[in-house]
């Protein structure tokens, strides 16, 4: 079959047609005269390859084949209008779901103050989040589970990538540490102390290691930041861990020294897919995100 070439105005005059059942009445309804009617009428049938209407001297009726296309239009048209609704729907945010991957921390600290900022202006959204590393929350973005992706530096070259924070670490130590009274600490300072690492998947370890930091052989080395409070508590080392992370260490005995050296900094980072338009929703949840960490 050849390309069918039919305008929404021929759809129209057909059934218009169809209802008014003639054609003088069919084409003022159209605001055409007769004859180009009439025409327009002849093109669709030769179009459609049968017979649509049956002609008399005094009505115009449906063939059943004419019938069968009325019903097509009919559905057509509605599902048009279905379609119109749910995208008025989706661009007033009536509707819609947008995802999130982000950092531990970040999921922790910031996206509980995201999502009820959101939750209150698009009520209608449904939100998920991702809490992972960052190696699982661009592995979400790259397969297109996940809208956006808060992570922590890394190769981001094939991601759209904005700085939305670039955090200082800490030490933290019991609070009887001669260095726990210091109003900052270097690198350096750190040399003999026994040092509880993260698992070097996370990225709290690979800019410690970029920075120069080595992990002694035998040195604790842990999954999650909860356990490094709890050992660190114990007085069994000390750690240097984001600011971001901070709160995990907020138990009493402890105390937190800021990190002087300018090369230890932790960029977190907003990434989306490049060349992919973020539907409205991911939109505005990416202003609620730039606008939580700039506070």
């Amino acid at each position: 079959m050849g390309s069918i070439n039919l305008s929404s105005r021929d759809l129209e005059a057909f059934l218009a047609l169809a209802q008014a059942q003639h054609f003088t009445r069919a084409a003022e309804r159209c605001h055409l005269s007769q004859s180009a009617f009439s025409q327009k009428i002849a093109r669709i049938e030769r179009t459609a390859g049968v017979a649509l209407f049956e002609r008399s001297t005094r009505h115009v009726t449906l063939t059943p084949e004419g019938e069968v296309f009325a019903e097509e239009i009919r559905r057509i048209q509605q599902d048009l209008q279905h379609a119109l609704a749910h995208l008025n729907e989706l661009a007033t945010r009536r509707v819609g779901k947008v995802a999130v991957a982000a950092l531990p921390s970040v999921a922790a600290v910031w996206m509980p103050q995201v999502i009820a900022l959101y939750r209150a202006r698009h009520p209608n959204i449904r939100v998920e989040l991702f809490d992972t590393l960052a190696a699982g929350g661009l592995a979400l973005l790259r397969e297109g589970r996940v809208d956006l992706a808060i992570a922590a530096g890394g190769d981001l070259r094939e991601f759209a990538v904005q700085e939305l924070k670039c955090e200082r670490f800490h030490l933290v130590c019991p609070g009887t540490h001669p260095l726990a009274g210091k109003r900052s600490v270097a690198l350096a300072d750190l040399r003999d102390e026994e040092i509880v690492h993260l698992a070097r998947s996370s990225s709290v370890r690979q800019h410690l290691e970029a920075a120069g930091v080595t992990v002694r052989t035998g040195a604790l080395e842990v999954e999650h930041l909860a356990t490094v409070a709890a050992l660190v508590s114990q007085g069994l080392g000390v750690s240097v861990v984001p600011e971001l992370t901070l709160f995990h260490f907020l138990r009493s005995g402890l105390a937190s020294v800021p990190v002087r050296d300018k090369q230890l900094r932790r960029p977190i980072l907003l990434a989306r897919r490049k060349g992919k338009a973020l539907s409205v929703a991911a939109k505005a949840m990416q202003e609620t995100i730039i606008a939580v960490a700039q506070r």
